[in-house]
């Protein structure tokens, strides 16, 4: 298993990530209103992603891990939910506070996804030490009498 590969993939969405939100600061709403019609495309399609992955993993045996992504799944529904829900929003106060909220929902994201990364590490980790321990098993059963 190459985990090198998908913890550079993933460094690669973490900055693009990071290029995209430092370039909305400044921008109109109109401006965020694209960028966020085209985070909800990307979303979608990185739950669909999940989803069949979920799905694979349930084939070979259910884990904790297939319903995380199941999870974020629902959590990614709900989100553009609240977006949808926040674009029929009139009321400046009732605005100011789903912002706020938004913020929250943001940091709270990102946490999970520094935790998250944690964990793959450790877990990517793990399975690298587990197949050198599997590997040295095997030499040794080859070199015995």
């Amino acid at each position: 298993m190459d985990f090198s590969t998908r913890f550079e993939d993933l460094e690669k969405r973490t900055s693009a990530a990071l290029t995209s939100v430092k370039g909305a600061a400044t921008e109109s709403r109109d401006q965020l209103r694209e960028r966020i019609d085209q985070a909800q495309v990307d979303l979608d399609l990185a739950g669909k992603d999940a989803e069949q992955k979920a799905g694979e993993t349930a084939e070979r045996a259910q884990s904790k891990w297939a319903q995380m992504k199941a999870d974020a799944t629902a959590k990614m529904d709900d989100a553009k939910a609240k977006i949808d829900k926040r674009n029929t929003q009139l009321d400046a106060k009732m605005a100011a506070n789903d912002a706020d909220w938004a913020e929250a929902d943001a940091i709270d994201a990102i946490d999970y996804a520094q935790w998250t990364v944690e964990n793959a590490r450790l877990l990517a980790l793990d399975a690298l030490d587990a197949r050198v321990y599997a590997d040295e098993r095997a030499r040794a059963a080859e070199s015995a009498p």
